[in-house]
C-alpha cells in the first residue's frame, strides 16, 4: 500500500517506486491511497494503478477554528484507513508525504503493519516528522535530512524519480523548432510557471537571440497568453522556443546543456541523475524555505549555481548563463559534479528498504 499526495513531489517518487516493484515482482498487488482533490486523483488512475481516497486537510499555521475540523478529519481518516488496510492486507505500507500519508501510515503502524516513509527534501515535512516516531524505516534523498530523524531508522536511498529519468529514451528538440546538436538552455519555473523567472527571461530575450546557444523557455500555462502578447514570437524562431508546458519533459532533458529553474526535490533528482548543470532559483514561497536548502546541497559540491529570487535580474541571469553556455569545460565540470550526486539506483534502493522491513 502506497500513500502520498498534494504535489507532484510526493506523487512521482511513489509512481517510480511502484514501477520498480512491478519489475521485481510482476505479481505484486499495489493499492494507492490519496485524496479526491489532490493531483494524485488524476495522475495515479491514469497510470493504471488501483486508487482509493480518504478525506483529509492540512492544519492552518495560524489559530483557526478550521484546525478543529482538521483534527476531526484526521481521526476519521485513520478509521477509514484502518478499514482499507484490513481489506487489502498489505505486507508493507509506504508514505511519500502529504497529509493523506499521515493518516494511512499512522493507521498501519497502530495495526502492526511494517511501515516506511520517504522524505524527498533536505528539510523534513510536518507529516514525515510526525510519522518518524512510528515507522520502521525512513528513506531520505538528501543527507542533510538525516539529522532531523531518529538516526537508527534512516537509510539514504535517493529519490526514485532519478531511476525513472535515467531509463527514459531521449526525444529530439526538433519538435520545438530547435536543433538538438546546438547547446540548449532550458528555462522552466515549474508546471505553473514562476512570474519573476518569466519576467526576467522576457527582459533577456533580445540578448538570448544573439547568442551561439539556443533557449527553450517554458512559461507555465497560467502565464503563456500574456507573454505571447508582449513579444514577437516570429523574430525568435530557431533561436528561442516559447511554450506554455511540455508534457514529455523527462524525455527532452538528455538534450539540455543547462537548466534554469526551481529547486524542488523531483527536479534536483532528475538534474543529478542525468548530470545536467543548473542555475537554481529556489521558490521563496515554500514551507521552511526548503528549496533553498535543497539547492545549497548541490552548490556546496559545485554541482549548481544559486541565484535567489530577490537577486535575480536580466544582467545576472545572462552573466551566469554565458559563464556556463560559452565555456564547455566549466559546463562539463559542473555536469560531472552533479552526476556524482545522482542516485540512479534510488528506486531499487527504496524497494530493498521495503523488503527489509517485511522480513
Amino acid at each position: 500500500m502506497v500513500s502520498g499526495g498534494g504535489t507532484g513531489g510526493h506523487i512521482y517518487p511513489a509512481l517510480a517506486l511502484i514501477k520498480q516493484v512491478k519489475e521485481n515482482e510482476p505479481n505484486s498487488e499495489i493499492l494507492y491511497i490519496g485524496t479526491q482533490k489532490g493531483l494524485e486523483s488524476k495522475i495515479v488512475p491514469n497510470s493504471g494503478i488501483d486508487f482509493k481516497t480518504i478525506n483529509i486537510q492540512g492544519f492552518k499555521r495560524s489559530l483557526s477554528l478550521e484546525n478543529f475540523k482538521t483534527i476531526g478529519l484526521f481521526l476519521s481518516s485513520v478509521v477509514k484507513a484502518r478499514k482499507m488496510i484490513r481489506e487489502f492486507k498489505p505486507d508493507v505500507v509506504l508514505g511519500t508525504g502529504g497529509y493523506v500519508s499521515g493518516a494511512v501510515v499512522f493507521a498501519a503502524s497502530l495495526m502492526g503493519i511494517p511501515t516506511v516513509i520517504h522524505e524527498q527534501n533536505s528539510v523534513v515535512g510536518v507529516t514525515n516528522k510526525f510519522l518518524s516516531k512510528f515507522v520502521k524505516k525512513i528513506a531520505i534523498s538528501f543527507q542533510d535530512a538525516a539529522s532531523q530523524f531518529p538516526s537508527q531508522k534512516v537509510v539514504l536511498t535517493g529519490n526514485p524519480r532519478a531511476t525513472e529519468v535515467v531509463n527514459i529514451k531521449p526525444e529530439s528538440l526538433g519538435q520545438f523548432g530547435l536543433d538538438s546538436t546546438v547547446p540548449t538552455v532550458l528555462i522552466f519555473g515549474g508546471s505553473r510557471g514562476a512570474e519573476k523567472i518569466n519576467r526576467v527571461t522576457v527582459d533577456s530575450l533580445e540578448e538570448l537571440v544573439k547568442k551561439p546557444y539556443q533557449t527553450l523557455f517554458v512559461t507555465g500555462r497560467v502565464h503563456f497568453d500574456q507573454i505571447a502578447k508582449e513579444i514577437d514570437v516570429e523574430k525568435l524562431k530557431s533561436k528561442v522556443a516559447i511554450l506554455p508546458y511540455i508534457s514529455n519533459m523527462p524525455e527532452i532533458l538528455a538534450n539540455i546543456s543547462v537548466i534554469v529553474g526551481r529547486a524542488g526535490a523531483t527536479s534536483l533528482a532528475e538534474i543529478t541523475a542525468l548530470g545536467i548543470p543548473s542555475i537554481l532559483i529556489p521558490s521563496p514561497y515554500v514551507t521552511n524555505d526548503h528549496q533553498t536548502k535543497n539547492a545549497k546541497s548541490l552548490v556546496e559540491d559545485h554541482a549548481a549555481e544559486l541565484i535567489t529570487e530577490n537577486e535575480l535580474t536580466s544582467e545576472k541571469l545572462m552573466r551566469s548563463l554565458d559563464q556556463l553556455m560559452l565555456d564547455e569545460t566549466a559546463r562539463k565540470e559542473m555536469a560531472n559534479n552533479a552526476k556524482q550526486l545522482g542516485q540512479p539506483d534510488a528506486a531499487e534502493n527504496l524497494y530493498k528498504v521495503l523488503v527489509s522491513v517485511i522480513k
